[in-house]
């Protein structure tokens, strides 16, 4: 467990990727009690300069002694990596709060989103995963329509913005469409078509079942998270031409009934929420109004009147910040509250 101090040495490993440079931003604006930053990435990237607060830290290589005197580690660099470092970071004695798809569905490591399920922390062994960022939102807002009204199934669509895939997807959206509107030939490399005013029914690779493994991710964490392996989950998830912010429809199933108000007075009760909802006058949850809010945003909410006890709503919310490293420095500043 993390010990009790003033300040807390902290590093970011996976540093100039694009959720790294957003969890060292922060760190900064949420003033994490940092003694000292230290800032980790690939070799090529060593020696590089990032800004926290008034000082520019320098980027390392990682090595097998990088982690020692390190408290906390925030991990944002891809599985791979992840499986090999994550370890040697914990057996170093720092608490790795973890950003890959790595040790989510291992049932020795806790995955957490703070509002939903902080008491998962105290069971942690050195490394905490963070949820996938179209997860996280969703159990934001599940976690209190299931206290109130016992939720049986989840029907839910995606809208995923570029920026879940990384900073080559971002600059390759942004290349694609000046290309497009100045009418040159355009290059898909990240994407296995143009994402360029198109829309993609496909992230990651699919699975023998149909379904991709980020639609799998979604059932299988929810259900982790949520500690109901009864909750039936089905999605699809889908990439869209947006920089920043993921959307999601949801359809959801209850065993009590739940108007619209009652459900609207549920959500606005609960932490990391706000029901934005005014249909008549246009106004709900929009990515270009939600970019660098830390909230999940709901909209939308009405009833489904082809079952029983049915909720339709829509919400949004910033990918990079709540989707990853807002909830991953929210489980730093759990772990310590609970030091």
């Amino acid at each position: 467990m993390l010990k009790k101090k003033k300040k807390y040495i902290v590093a970011v490993v996976g540093a100039t990727g694009a959720v790294g440079n957003e969890m060292i931003k922060t760190l900064e604006q949420r003033e994490f009690p940092v003694e000292q930053l230290r800032l980790f990435a690939s070799e090529r990237s060593e020696g590089k300069a990032l800004h926290f607060g008034d000082k520019d830290v320098k980027v390392e290589a990682l090595n097998e002694n990088s982690f020692k005197g390190i408290d906390i580690a925030l991990f944002s660099a891809g599985a791979e990596r992840s499986r090999i470092w994550a370890p040697v970071a914990a057996k170093s004695g720092c608490v790795v709060v973890d950003n890959s798809s790595q040790w989510r569905m291992d049932p020795t490591i806790p995955l957490v989103v703070p509002e939903v399920n902080p008491d998962d922390l105290k069971w942690h062994k050195g490394i905490i995963a963070n949820p996938n960022c179209s997860t996280i939102q969703m159990v934001l807002v599940l976690k209190p329509i299931h206290d109130a009204a016992k939720i049986r199934r989840v029907v839910v669509t995606t809208f995923q913005a570029v920026s879940g895939t990384g900073q080559k997807a971002i600059d390759e959206l942004l290349q694609q469409t000046t290309g497009l509107l100045a009418f040159r030939e355009i290059q898909c490399n990240v994407y296995p078509h143009q994402i360029a005013f198109n829309v993609l029914p496909h992230i990651d690779t699919f699975l023998e079942n149909g379904y991709t493994k980020e639609e799998m991710k979604m059932v299988n964490e929810t259900k982790k998270i949520m500690g109901d392996n009864a909750i039936k989950v089905t999605a699809t998830t889908v990439r869209v031409p947006v920089f920043r912010c993921h959307s999601e429809s949801l359809n959801i199933e209850t065993e009590k009934k739940l108007s619209p108000n009652e459900a609207r007075a549920v959500l606005s009760a609960a932490p990391g929420v706000v029901v934005y909802d005014a249909p008549e006058k246009n106004l709900y949850p929009l990515p270009i109004n939600i970019t660098g809010k830390d909230e999940t945003y709901v909209g939308r909410v009405r009833e489904d009147d082809t079952i029983e006890n049915g909720i339709n709503l829509w919400i949004v919310a910033d990918n990079l910040r709540k989707g990853a490293a807002l909830n991953a420095v929210q489980i730093a500043e759990k772990l310590v509250e609970m030091a």
